[in-house]
């Protein structure tokens, strides 16, 4: 969660390799996701366009393997290239569950697809390893600093991706289970200040808009949670965050001790945040602060020390950034722009005037726990949420600097403001268009996918992550998909 990199959110777990960074780097204060979920963003911040371009559209559906990124770009004109850890960004991967939940979710039907969160808390004071494949990752990435980065005559690009702060595999659900478990020690949850964390507001589940009580109802947090529970939630993934901070510093003393780090650019990001209980919902695969707003930390050799930019950046800026620094002329069609003026601590109109940086930001999303295309459009202290075709499900708007907890859509009270909004987001993406490409995809998808289990499709379709629900009433869910279909 973005939010954590800069006050208020800071408060509560202490993250000192985020603080390092800061000090001695730039601090983007609204950098946002392009769509908040893990193959599609990521395919986003490796091609430098926005997910419907891509056509990115839930976390089967990523970048051809063959894509041309910007590390394989530097590559080509003469950097030393390494990627470790988590990539996630072609298509192909994750479970059938994951892929058939994306492509039902205009059934008329509501089914439990999450495990319900929960903490669970693992080893003793001294257990520092959590998340060992991560560590495992980080350690190569050190040894790779230590004794690779530092013979090499060209320059080199590294690139480290860890799956923290994300919640756990939730054995107790079943063996087709979600991620629902959010799991820490006693070591990373002593850095979390118990007292700091705010408990989020809920609205009533008969106020909610329709999406979010959906998606509520596909996590699985529509039932009773106590103070206690949430608070431990938001508590343990601090604790995570921590953790995570723990695996930039193994980077940054790397480098330090290598004597690499006063020439190095260092990037933090991440693909999407955790809603870890606000809104009444955990996981990401929303427009709303907590799972959209995303970090983003630079320093290095001509980043402006101590800078906090306020402008609206997102994951799209990194590719034609990363060009930027390595000298590379950009291709023509980016979706994103160099964050490399702004690193230098350049005014506004020094910034490239060829092609002034816009005032907003998109984020879309097609996938999983969401029944509908979802567009946010984020420009000064508005956010705009405009879903499917733009008039069947009602937008959202919210004003960030009066009611930063967005728990007042003011779309109806400001419709001059949302029709503005509606119209740049138009200007940008044709919406309506691609929520009707999306529905017909997902048809599509299905289709061939049932098609090619032919008897057995029942049984499978019974025995997803929804099969607590499905079970109950197998032959009500059927007929709805034969309905849709």
């Amino acid at each position: 969660d973005g939010r954590l990199t800069f006050y208020p959110g800071n408060q509560t777990v202490d993250l000192p390799f985020i603080n390092f960074m800061k000090r001695y780097g730039t601090v983007f204060l609204n950098a946002y996701t392009n769509s908040p979920i893990c193959c599609p963003s990521r395919a986003a911040m490796w091609s430098g366009l926005f997910t419907h371009l891509t056509e990115s559209w839930n976390n089967f559906k990523g970048l051809d393997p063959d894509y041309v990124t910007w590390m394989d770009l530097m590559e080509k004109h003469g950097y030393n290239t390494q990627k470790y850890g988590k990539l996630d960004y072609t298509s192909g991967h994750h479970s059938v569950s994951n892929r058939v939940e994306a492509w039902t979710r205009d059934v008329d039907f509501l089914l439990r697809q999450e495990g319900r969160p929960m903490v669970k808390l693992t080893g003793d004071r001294k257990h520092v390893r959590v998340m060992e494949a991560d560590w495992q990752n980080t350690d190569k990435a050190v040894n790779w600093i230590k004794e690779e980065a530092t013979n090499l005559s060209q320059p080199f690009v590294l690139y480290l991706g860890l799956n923290l702060p994300h919640p756990y595999p939730s054995p107790y659900a079943g063996e087709n289970f979600g991620s629902s478990t959010f799991l820490t020690s006693p070591y990373w949850l002593e850095k979390v200040t118990y007292e700091a964390i705010k408990i989020p507001k809920w609205s009533s589940l008969s106020e909610m808009h329709p999406v979010d009580y959906y998606s509520s109802y596909t996590k699985n947090c529509t039932g009773e949670f106590t103070n206690q529970e949430v608070r431990n939630i938001r508590a343990f993934y601090y604790a995570m965050c921590a953790e995570t901070d723990a695996m930039l510093g193994e980077i940054i003393s790397a480098l330090r001790d290598t004597g690499l780090l006063e020439k190095t650019i260092v990037i933090f990001t991440a693909d999407h945040g955790e809603l870890a209980m606000e809104h009444r919902q955990f996981y990401k695969m929303s427009m709303y602060e907590g799972s959209s707003h995303v970090p983003l930390l630079v320093m290095g050799p001509g980043v402006k020390e101590q800078q906090q930019i306020p402008n609206m950046v997102s994951l799209v800026d990194i590719y034609p950034t990363m060009l930027d620094i390595a000298r590379i002329p950009a291709p023509r069609n980016l979706s994103g722009y160099s964050l490399i003026p702004l690193l230098h601590g350049k005014a506004e109109s020094e910034v490239s005037p060829n092609r002034p940086r816009p005032s907003w930001v998109l984020s879309e999303f097609h996938g999983c726990n969401v029944n509908s295309s979802t567009y946010m459009l984020r420009t000064g202290r508005w956010k705009y949420i405009a879903y499917s075709d733009g008039h069947s499900v009602l937008p959202q708007l919210f004003d960030l600097t009066a009611d930063p907890d967005e728990l007042t859509n003011v779309a109806i009270k400001l419709p001059a403001i949302a029709r503005s909004l509606d119209k740049i987001l138009h200007s940008i993406v044709n919406y309506p268009k691609v929520s009707s490409l999306v529905q017909e995809y997902n048809k599509r998808q299905f289709i061939s996918w049932k098609q090619s289990l032919g008897q057995n499709y029942s049984n499978v379709i019974a025995n997803l992550r929804w099969h607590q629900d499905w079970l109950k009433e197998p032959k009500k869910y059927e007929n709805a998909i034969d309905k849709w279909l």
